[in-house]
C-alpha cells in the first residue's frame, strides 16, 4: 500500500513538471536474474546507477528512481524508491535509496521475481510521464522473461515492437557495459543501460545531454543506436575545395559547415572533396544509393556526386566522396550594397543546408558488435532488438551550412569619407548663405552701406523717399533690379 501511495505521489510530482526541465525516470531491475549484481560484494552496479543519476539529472529537473521486475497482485512494478526535484543533495539521496534495494521475491513465497522489460517501459511512458516529454533510463541484465517465460524470442519481439513501432519513443540508445559479477545462483558478464526519449522535446534533451558529455562522465562506451534509423546515419566532413578561388570550407564545433567566401568570388561551382562517415553505430551500411541537394539563399539545387552508391561502410569508418556544388553567387550582395556596407569589417551570413539522401538503404549489425554482445550476454537473444526494421530503407542526413561573405571596410570608409565631404560642403554653403553681407552703393551721389544676406531682396529709396530700385543678393554677388528710369543708383563707390 505504501508503494502504491508513493507511486501516485510521483505521478503528481511529474504532473507539475511543466515549469521544470524534461523529467527523467531511472528504472533499476531487481528481478531474480539480477541476483549476482546485488550479492557480489565487489559489484559496481549500485555505484554506477547512483553516479549515472547524479550526472544526467541537473538541478531543477524532476527525477524518479524506481525498481522494476514484473507486476503481480500485491507487488506493483515499477515501484518508486525516490521522487524529487533535483538539488545538489540528490546524488546522496539516490545512493541512500539504492542501499536497501535487494532482489525481489514473488508475493507469498521464496521464488524470485520475474522480469518484464516492456511492462516497465510502457508503464513509465503512459502512467508516469503520461505521454509527456521525458527520458526513461532502463538498467537491466538484458534478460526478458515475464512469468519465467522461456519463449524469450517472442518476448523480445514485443519489446522490439514497443521501441521501434511506438510513436511515443522518438529516440532510443543502448550502452552495453562489461560488468562481471557472481552470486550464489547466477553469474553475469555484462549490464545494459537503455535510454528512451519520449517526444521531440525528450529527443532534444537527450541530444543536448550527450553533447554536453554528461553521460560520458560515467559511461565511456559509445551509445548503440536503436532508434531512429532513418535520419542522421552519415556525416559529411569537408576535406578540400577545388576550382573555387576565394572559397574555403570548414566545420565548426556545432557541426555546421562554414563556407568563407571572398566578396569578389564569382565562381558558380566548386568541387568539394568530403569524407562520408558512418555515424549509425553499431550498424554497417551494407549498401545504399546516395544523392544530395543544397538549399542556399533560397536556391534549391542538386549536388552532383562523383559516386552515387555506398557499400560496406562500417560504423565510425569514412570513405572519400567528391561532389560539385553550385554556390549561390547570384544571391550574394555586391560590395556596394546596403547589406555589404552593414557587414563591413565582419561577415554577411547566408544560412542554408545540405541534404544527403540514402535510398534502398540496407543496414547490418556490425560483426564486432555482435561479438561484443555475445561476450557480455552469452546465450541471450535480446540483442535481436538491434535488427533494423525491414520497412526502414531510406534515411536523410541534414548538414547545416552558413556562407560567410567577408566584406572589407574600404567601401564603407570611402562612403563615410564622401559623406563627410558632402557634409562639410553643405556646412560651408550654409555658412556662406547665412552670413551677413555689406553692400556699398551710390544713390544720387550719396554713398550708402546696406546690410543684407544671400537670398534677400530689399528696396532702395532716393532722398525723397521714393523707391528707385531693388537690391538682390545671392551667394555669387549683388544685382540691382527694377531700376526706375532716370534714377541715379549704382553699385560700388
Amino acid at each position: 500500500m505504501r508503494a502504491a501511495r508513493l507511486f501516485v505521489w510521483l505521478l503528481a510530482l511529474l504532473g507539475t513538471g511543466a515549469a521544470w526541465a524534461v523529467p527523467q525516470v531511472v528504472l533499476v531491475q531487481n528481478s531474480g536474474w539480477m541476483e549476482p549484481f546485488y550479492t557480489d560484494p565487489h559489484s559496481p552496479f549500485k555505484p554506477l546507477v547512483a553516479a549515472l543519476a547524479g550526472s544526467v539529472a541537473q538541478p531543477g529537473d524532476a527525477l524518479v528512481l524506481a525498481a522494476f521486475n514484473q507486476s503481480l497482485p500485491g507487488a506493483p512494478s515499477p515501484r518508486a524508491l525516490l521522487s524529487e526535484q533535483v538539488t545538489n543533495a540528490t546524488a546522496a539521496h539516490v545512493q541512500a535509496a539504492l542501499a536497501g534495494l535487494e532482489t525481489a521475491k514473488k508475493p507469498g513465497g521464496a521464488a524470485l521475481a520475474d522480469t518484464d522489460l516492456g511492462e516497465a517501459v510502457e508503464t513509465t511512458v503512459s502512467r508516469v510521464l503520461q505521454g509527456k516529454p521525458g527520458l526513461v533510463w532502463l538498467v537491466t541484465n538484458n534478460r526478458n522473461s515475464p512469468n519465467n517465460d522461456q519463449a524469450t524470442a517472442r518476448r523480445n519481439r514485443e519489446f522490439y515492437a514497443l521501441i521501434h513501432r511506438g510513436a511515443a519513443i522518438t529516440k532510443a540508445l543502448a550502452f552495453p557495459l562489461r560488468m562481471p559479477v557472481a552470486g550464489e545462483h547466477y553469474r553475469a558478464n555484462g549490464l545494459m543501460v537503455y535510454v528512451f526519449a519520449v517526444g521531440q522535446d525528450g529527443a532534444r534533451a537527450l541530444d543536448a545531454m550527450l553533447a554536453a558529455g554528461r553521460v560520458r562522465r560515467v559511461i565511456t562506451e559509445p551509445p548503440a543506436r536503436l532508434k531512429p534509423l532513418d535520419r542522421d546515419t552519415v556525416r559529411l566532413v569537408p576535406r578540400k575545395v577545388e576550382n573555387a578561388p576565394g572559397v574555403e570550407f570548414s566545420m565548426d564545433a556545432a557541426g555546421r559547415l562554414r563556407a568563407d567566401v571572398a566578396p569578389d568570388a564569382r565562381t558558380p561551382g566548386a568541387t568539394i572533396l568530403w569524407q562520408l562517415e558512418n555515424t549509425i553505430y553499431p550498424y554497417t551500411i551494407a549498401g545504399a544509393a546516395i544523392s544530395a541537394r543544397s538549399v542556399l539563399g533560397g536556391e534549391n539545387r542538386p549536388i552532383v556526386l562523383r559516386t552515387t552508391t555506398v557499400a560496406r561502410l562500417a560504423p565510425g569508418r569514412a570513405e572519400p566522396l567528391a561532389s560539385t556544388m553550385q554556390l549561390p553567387v547570384a544571391q550574394l550582395p555586391g560590395k556596394w550594397s546596403l547589406a555589404a556596407l552593414k557587414s563591413a569589417g565582419s561577415a554577411y551570413v547566408l544560412p542554408g543546408r545540405i541534404e544527403l539522401h540514402l535510398q534502398d538503404q540496407k543496414l547490418e549489425l556490425s560483426q564486432a558488435f555482435r561479438e561484443r554482445m555475445a561476450a557480455l550476454f552469452p546465450g541471450d537473444p535480446l540483442p535481436d532488438i538491434f535488427t533494423p526494421p525491414a520497412d526502414i530503407q531510406a534515411s536523410t542526413a541534414v548538414l547545416p551550412v552558413e556562407v560567410h561573405v567577408h566584406y572589407g571596410a574600404g567601401p564603407l570608409v570611402l562612403l563615410l569619407g564622401g559623406g563627410l565631404a558632402l557634409l562639410a560642403a553643405a556646412a560651408g554653403a550654409a555658412y556662406a548663405y547665412g552670413r551677413p553681407r555689406r553692400v556699398q552703393l551710390v544713390v544720387e551721389d550719396e554713398l550708402r552701406t546696406v546690410h543684407t544676406r544671400a537670398g534677400a531682396t530689399q528696396p532702395i529709396y532716393d532722398k525723397a523717399g521714393n523707391q528707385v530700385a531693388r537690391l538682390k543678393t545671392t551667394l555669387f554677388g549683388h544685382q540691382l533690379l527694377d531700376l526706375r528710369e532716370g534714377a541715379q543708383v549704382r553699385l560700388g563707390r
